[in-house]
């Protein structure tokens, strides 16, 4: 396939003006374009895509996590025709998994368990003790999830599966970790990976599979605005601030930001071409 011209939007990280009162005012700020991309290198992430249950079976756990209805409202409105142009237009499409097993039998995952191999052992643990355990506790009944919300919270986690719309098809790759990620990407010559999926300032830059530890490995990670959601707080909310602050860091540190309605529609001229 050759490679296409498709608008993604940068943000412009300089000049700052230090005669102004706040230097980084005069940054030039986000800014779009038409950009090179090869659909040969470039692969769409979905990442973390869990049906949690509803919140009539698990109330405690939506209290806690305030983005499930926006990320099923996402899984319901964005993803068909996203991905539906991902899989016509022949673009490498990933699944980045995790929390209990309820992806090992698909053959995408079994494809990355062989292509990665044996996995590193875990990271040496610090010694915990009793007020370790107690700081940790606080944590759990105080900051997340709270005391009330903690065994909704825990048996959604037990029951995860895939959005009904986000399950992969046939041999797409599917990886719980970096190590597997990165040899999908090896195998298939991908350089660049456009995420979709929750929590674009959470599982989607820290967890296994994430942009963190894809930008180690020299990979551009972009993402796509109306396909990711984030952790939101009692300030943020209303206006949805850090994911705007997330997708300025995808932008500033690991890649670019796209719209859905630009790719689908590179995508679906590229698939009209063939």
């Amino acid at each position: 396939m050759s490679i296409i011209q498709v608008p993604v939007h940068y943000y412009r990280q300089f000049d700052a003006e230090l005669e102004r009162e706040v230097p980084a005012e005069a940054y030039g700020g986000w800014n779009k374009t038409e950009l090179p991309l090869d659909p040969n290198r470039t692969a769409v992430v979905v990442m973390h895509a869990w049906d949690c249950g509803e919140a009539e079976q698990y109330p405690g756990a939506f209290r806690a996590v305030e983005y499930l209805p926006r990320s099923y409202a996402i899984s319901r409105d964005i993803f068909p025709g996203l991905l539906t142009a991902v899989r016509g237009a022949g673009i490498r499409l990933f699944h980045v998994v995790g929390g209990k097993d309820y992806y090992s039998g698909y053959p995408g995952f079994k494809q990355a368990v062989r292509l990665a191999g044996e996995e590193p052992p875990m990271a040496e643990q610090i010694n915990h003790d009793d007020s370790y355990d107690h700081l940790q506790e606080f944590r759990r009944n105080n900051v997340f999830p709270g005391i009330h919300n903690c065994t909704d919270n825990d048996r959604s986690v037990t029951n995860l599966r895939f959005l009904p719309e986000a399950e992969p098809q046939g041999s797409e790759g599917v990886a719980a970790t970096s190590k597997q990620l990165f040899a999908l990407c090896r195998h298939y010559g991908i350089n660049h990976l456009i995420y979709t999926g929750f929590a674009i300032d959470g599982c989607l830059l820290l967890s296994p599979g994430g942009m963190a530890d894809m930008n180690r490995h020299g990979i551009l990670c972009s993402a796509v605005r109306q396909a990711v959601t984030a952790i939101e707080n009692k300030e943020s909310a209303r206006r949805e601030v850090h994911k705007e602050v997330a997708l300025w860091r995808v932008a500033l540190i690991f890649g670019f930001v796209y719209d859905a309605d630009d790719l689908i529609r590179a995508f679906d001229n590229l698939h009209s071409s063939h």
